[in-house]
């Protein structure tokens, strides 16, 4: 998390200050010294890192999470660069409309032959928290109502939750299997199944606080839970 330090000269603290881990300002200079840092010391451990790095990918999963800076796909699994094919944005989100989204998608299923694709949402999500509420935001309130058509088909079970976290963290969940379902709906995922591409999309929910990823046991390797009218027939 950002720390934001005491401006020493005014005695009062500087909003617009931010500092690193190690105590160090975030600015676009240190970006790019940190870099060089970075790239020296990766030589270090492996002189041709970078060489193979860039023949190319091969990752067998995609990950479709949530564009907030404390959720990094590699970071939190363990991997590396090149292990993991990633696509985020707002409370992960799996639009049918989004061609962003689907582009990624399609390349990764069709071109890269991924082997699952995970949504993963997190507990505390900004963008679902804000979907709750009845406050507007701007141009984002379009992309949330995706999430309150979410609320409103749950909205019997959610309703009965008192406590305002716990009704939250249970629409961080929701948020991920409706778009689980969501995936499955698509052509790209349907084609891959009829075409006897061993693909698997899964549900995930990470925990800020803790650092553990919860499995919401939503997989799915076939069309066979779908609804009848969103399955595709064959070309």
């Amino acid at each position: 998390m950002s720390q934001q330090p005491e401006n020493k000269k005014q005695g009062v603290v500087n909003p617009n200050t931010y500092l690193n881990a190690n105590g160090e300002e975030i600015t676009y200079e240190n970006l790019l010294k940190w870099n060089k840092e970075w790239v020296s010391n990766t030589l270090k451990e492996d002189k041709d890192y970078f060489k193979k790095l860039s023949q190319g990918q091969t990752p067998p999963v995609l990950w479709i999470g949530c564009a907030d800076s404390r959720v990094p796909a590699n970071q939190i699994t363990g991997t590396k660069p090149g292990e993991i094919f990633v696509h985020r944005n707002i409370a992960n989100m799996v639009i049918h409309t989004d061609m962003n989204m689907l582009s990624v998608l399609d390349y990764a299923v069709s071109v890269l032959k991924v082997k699952h694709v995970v949504v993963c949402g997190h507990y505390g999500c900004g963008g679902v928290l804000a979907a709750m509420s009845q406050k507007q935001f701007g141009l984002i309130d379009n992309w949330l109502r995706h999430i309150k058509d979410i609320y409103r088909t749950y909205a019997f079970e959610l309703d009965m939750m008192q406590d305002e976290k716990e009704r939250g963290n249970r629409l961080v969940e929701l948020n991920v299997i409706e778009n689980v379902y969501n995936l499955c709906k698509t052509n790209t995922v349907q084609n891959a199944w009829k075409n006897g591409h061993q693909l698997s999309v899964h549900g995930w929910a990470y925990s800020l606080e803790t650092g553990i990823i919860t499995d919401l046991k939503v997989s799915s390797n076939s069309d066979e839970k779908l609804g009848h009218v969103f399955k595709f027939e064959n070309k």
